[in-house]
């Protein structure tokens, strides 16, 4: 049976010559019972058409019912999930849950309300923090709280937009496991949208992917058997060929049609070919043991006593190699990465880099942040060009300008060169912030998730223009990422942290694999699955409670026998 028909469907914004088509002719059936995802990258026309379905936007043209009736606003037999909590901060998890269940059933007792509340919280696993407020609450639980009220709603069909978005990865895998529990338990029908081809892949029976002109793109049937888990996944034929499938499909009519911003890297020379003060930047620097952690710990004072965070840190690294430092949430990736940035103090232990020990924050060790943090009102010359000057003293004015305009035309930015950033996507943010820190000439480039807040295509693109850069400066580099594919992607050797606290190094993995890169010859190579098993057999391992310390001399061993530190 059909619940939900879309007909002949456009979606408009604005009006006459200033009307923006979202939306094109789009015809999709949703069937009862079954899980569809949505699959497409920012500014495809996703949410908008989860919006149509829940009612809170009309068609420009064409017709959006439910069981053969119009869809005019809101029901309650569709219930929506947002990105955005929404949650009422002065209420309690119960509180927020009641406001649905209060609404939908005014008919019932007091008790029997009580009851209903109960079971939804239950459901999502949050009996323990019934009495907390949001304000007290993680990401994940909060949006936990988000997929009980929809629940108590009673809704026949689930509409969730990016509901897991902003998680970290494992709070996101874990509720997306709950989400499929749910589907399977109470019979519903989900529409899911996301830029997430794994968590596509897991979640859906038909995947359908939009295009960037607003239209349906290729519809895949997903014929993997329920339930699915992540790791026997990774070993499964059939996911692999889908999951290249469906990426290269999204990177050909995504690339193909990028928005004003994140087009592919011009292959372009600079007139200057590598400007001159980077070369001399780079001479007389030692090869072996270029970066040493040395027992490294980082202690934090708290009421209780001393909090451990990382403890006995080892690792060596050779000029020119480029690291991952993956590991779960609170792991102390960052506290180490801002530690070799100087920019956290040391509480026991040595970092040398190049034979000095770190001492404070230098420009010789550059970091590119997860928010690029540019001047709004300077232009991408201008934010790239702060701190040229102190980096090459000897330099001419017009050798400095050389410096910044050969990266920033390396990342993609030739024609955007003076364009304010106020006025640039995420991604051309980005940019700027990677050109900024290769224009520094570091000793030591250090990336704290660079791409965590871009959708899927954006970072993608992204990862290959750091390739190309740092292939042509082989730059050091220690990239901390809670994504997988990212690592092996960009890594010479990927680092896994144990949980915290005293999290240490619990292994090391040699990526084998030739250079340079590409998202597509690496799904295409042999023996990428088998990296990637390694990493989530790992990371599994310590996602049920593992602890750093009393495991970490097994995993020093497993280290060792690997090019370990």
């Amino acid at each position: 049976m059909t619940v939900i028909e879309i007909k002949n469907v456009s979606k408009n914004f604005g009006e006459g010559t200033h009307a923006t088509q979202v939306l094109k002719d789009i015809n999709l059936s949703i069937r009862e019972g079954e899980f569809l995802v949505l699959l497409g990258f920012s500014g495809t026309g996703k949410t908008t058409l989860i919006n149509l379905m829940a009612g809170l936007e009309k068609p420009t043209k064409g017709s959006v019912t439910f069981k053969g009736k119009p869809i005019e606003g809101p029901g309650r037999e569709r219930g929506v999930i947002f990105q955005n909590y929404s949650l009422m901060p002065w209420l309690t998890v119960s509180g927020n849950v009641q406001l649905a269940v209060d609404t939908v059933f005014p008919e019932l007792s007091k008790n029997k309300r009580a009851e209903k509340v109960a079971h939804y919280v239950q459901m999502v696993g949050l009996s323990h923090a019934a009495t907390r407020r949001p304000a007290e609450l993680s990401g994940g639980m909060r949006q936990r709280v988000n997929v009980a009220r929809a629940l108590a709603m009673s809704p026949e069909v689930l509409l969730l937009d990016e509901p897991l978005s902003a998680l970290d990865a494992l709070t996101r895998a874990n509720l997306a496991d709950e989400i499929e529990k749910i589907w399977e338990a109470e019979n519903k029908t989900c529409v899911l949208i996301t830029n997430d081809v794994d968590e596509a892949i897991l979640l859906a029976d038909r995947i359908i992917a939009l295009n960037p002109d607003g239209t349906l793109g290729e519809q895949f049937d997903v014929e993997i058997a329920r339930p699915r888990e992540r790791g026997a996944m990774n070993h499964d034929p059939y996911f692999k060929t889908l999951r290249g499938k469906v990426t290269q499909y999204l990177m050909d009519v995504g690339i193909e049609a990028k928005a004003e911003g994140s087009r592919l890297l011009p292959n372009v020379t600079p007139i200057h070919g590598v400007p001159k003060a980077v070369q001399q930047a780079q001479e007389g620097l030692i090869d072996e043991r270029f970066l040493d952690f040395s027992q490294l710990h980082k202690i934090y004072p708290t009421p209780k006593g001393p909090l451990t965070v990382v403890e006995d840190f080892n690792l060596k690294m050779d000029r020119g190699e480029f690291i991952s430092l993956i590991g779960h949430s609170g792991c102390g990736k960052s506290t180490v990465l801002t530690m070799a940035a100087g920019l956290n103090a040391i509480s026991k232990g040595a970092i040398r880099l190049d034979g000095y020990h770190v001492e404070g924050a230098d420009p010789e060790r550059a970091v590119v942040f997860q928010s690029p943090s540019l001047f709004p009102w300077l232009t991408a010359r201008e934010n790239c060009a702060i701190g040229v000057d102190k980096v090459y003293p000897g330099a001419s004015r017009a050798e400095r300008q050389d410096v910044v305009d050969y990266y920033l035309e390396r990342v993609g930015l030739a024609d955007a060169m003076d364009r304010p950033a106020s006025d640039m996507s995420n991604g051309m943010k980005q940019r700027v912030g990677i050109a900024r820190a290769f224009a520094l000439s570091p000793k030591l480039l250090l990336l704290d998730e660079p791409f965590g807040m871009l959708d899927s295509l954006t970072r993608w693109e992204l990862q290959e223009v750091l390739m190309e850069v740092w292939d042509r400066t082989k730059v050091t580099a220690i990239c901390v990422t809670h994504d997988v594919d990212e690592a092996i992607l960009l890594a010479d050797r990927v680092v896994m942290m144990t949980n915290g606290p005293q999290a240490t190094i619990g292994e090391i993995i040699d990526v084998d694999l030739p250079r340079p890169r590409s998202r597509k010859a690496l799904l295409e190579h042999p023996d990428y699955y088998t990296y990637r098993a390694q990493v989530l057999d790992f990371l599994e391992e310590y996602e049920h409670g593992k602890h750093g310390k009393s495991e970490s001399k097994a995993g020093a061993t497993k280290s060792q026998k690997r090019k370990a530190a």
